[in-house]
């Protein structure tokens, strides 16, 4: 985009004035011209609209933004699905795992050039400078409030008042003491994105593809008492030994595993959820409860083969975990990112029902994504 074009949308975007010229961008436009969008909120046939979402409320967009600042990598995910360009930043760039559209055909994302938002701390300052190119913050106010304690309301109020509004919904993890109002789920979430960008049409050809992924995914689930115990802990290379449990939850980051209906192992002991009690567990205590299946977060920018050579590899020259029963029997997997938007989530739940059923048929067309994400559909 060229500095003129930039100021040009800004001062659309800034006043709403002009709105006449972008109305071609509230919608997907039919072959005879006129605007096709469904739905209530969010569908414009001209002028502003607004999308209301906790716990944001409801927020006007002048014209549809073109320009945007993720939370995380759910969020982003949802913005290519919509066909959207990359965000200019996220949270933390290296828990967005953009390999994963090595699945999709024609579909990559390159984060070379992407803002990571937390680089020891989150800037208001730093917030200030992209608002001036940005469109629209996809962020959480109150996940950035309370991540650190030098941010307040006014802060917010303060990024707001330069035209870019905020819009998000922590939805990963339902862990934060703060997050009183209502989770989404990922489709909950991804239609209100759908609606901020105007891409209806998009969301709702993602939803029946998903419906019909959900189907195929409930013919692989054995009987529940067939079902493996997976163990879901955070791990680090340097630190084989000490790890953070994770049990299964109602946040986005667990759909996978939910929805492929393992037993949690971790459910079935008094050790606690990380986010609770910020406790760890050891390969002793993994000895104890022996699950079926071991999986570590914190390792997903690793290939199938690095997490063998670098993980399992310890795990299997350790006297305690050597024995456990999901090392002995080869079960010991990447266990999928916090973050899963449309597409990672068809991606990272093929893959799980491969790792816990040895699932070898394609669950979702790859073909298909690609058509809806490059607007073929």
């Amino acid at each position: 985009m060229t500095d003129e074009r930039t100021w040009t949308r800004r001062t659309v975007l800034r006043t709403g004035s002009a709105i006449a010229g972008v109305t071609a961008l509230a919608g997907c436009i039919s072959d005879d011209g006129t605007d096709d969008t469904d739905g209530d909120d969010g569908s414009s046939d001209a002028g502003p609209y607004t999308v209301t979402m906790e716990p944001v409320g409801e927020v006007e967009f002048p014209a549809v933004p073109e320009t945007w600042v993720a939370n995380n990598g759910s969020w982003a995910d949802m913005g290519i699905a919509l066909g959207q360009e990359p965000p200019e930043g996220v949270y933390l760039t290296s828990r967005y795992h953009t390999q994963y559209y090595d699945d999709i055909p024609g579909v990559s994302v390159d984060k070379s050039g992407m803002t990571s938002l937390w680089e020891g701390e989150l800037s208001p300052e730093e917030f200030m400078e992209l608002s001036a190119d940005a469109d629209v913050f996809v962020i959480d106010p109150n996940f950035v409030i309370g991540r650190t304690d030098s941010w307040s309301q006014e802060d917010i109020d303060r990024i707001e008042a330069t035209g870019t509004p905020f819009f998000g919904n922590s939805i990963f993890s339902t862990g934060y003491d703060w997050h009183d109002y209502d989770y989404l789920s990922l489709y909950e979430a991804f239609e209100k994105l759908a609606a901020v960008f105007q891409e209806q049409a998009r969301y709702e050809a993602f939803e029946s593809l998903h419906e019909e992924f959900q189907s195929n995914v409930a013919d692989v689930v054995p009987p529940e008492g067939d079902r493996p115990s997976v163990a879901i802990m955070w791990a680090t290379e340097g630190d084989m030994g000490s790890f953070s449990p994770y049990l299964i939850g109602e946040g986005t980051s667990f759909k996978q595993w939910r929805d492929l209906g393992v037993r949690d192992a971790f459910a079935e002991t008094d050790v606690r959820d990380f986010h609770t009690t910020r406790g760890a567990v050891d390969y002793e205590t993994l000895f104890d409860i022996d699950p079926d299946v071991v999986l570590f977060r914190g390792l997903e920018a690793k290939t199938a083969t690095e997490f063998q050579d670098d993980i399992v590899s310890q795990m299997e020259a350790d006297d305690v975990a050597s024995e456990l029963t999901a090392v002995q029997n080869g079960d010991v997997y990447r266990g999928g990112p916090l973050y899963q938007g449309p597409i990672t989530n068809l991606v990272v739940t093929q893959r799980a029902a491969e790792q816990v059923y040895d699932v070898d048929e394609q669950l979702f067309d790859p073909q298909a994504v690609a058509e809806i994400v490059t607007g073929d559909f």
